[in-house]
């Protein structure tokens, strides 16, 4: 689903550890490089995150935000949203439903 051109939409699958979560912090690292400002990890086909797949996506937050940029998060299946509200972590991220909910909330930056 194409959402925005200004936004670039990340999709992990499986497990969210810390080899997937290297991959994926390279990979947003090269979307800021290339002047995205607005990601979206899309965690539909991630079934489990581990405590190094949590710390990647808050230092992923984080070099985002230091560089101007938003990162949100969508689709989330039941263990990854439940160790995201234990350890309070989904009050630090936007989070959306599904990509199209997060469409329809979406202001581009003019």
């Amino acid at each position: 689903m194409l959402i925005n051109p200004e936004v670039k939409v990340f999709q992990p699958s499986n497990i969210l550890d810390s080899v997937s979560t290297a991959s994926l912090s390279q990979d947003i690292d090269t979307a800021l490089k290339s002047g995205v400002k607005q990601m979206l990890i899309d965690l539909q086909g991630v079934t489990f995150i581990d405590s190094s797949g949590l710390g990647g996506l808050v230092s992923s937050f984080k070099s985002v935000r230091s560089s101007g940029g938003n990162i949100s998060l969508c689709s989330i299946n039941e263990q990854p949203r439940m160790l995201l509200e234990i350890t309070g972590i989904d009050q630090v991220f936007d989070i959306y439903p599904s990509q199209q909910e997060f469409a329809q909330n979406f202001a581009p930056s003019t």
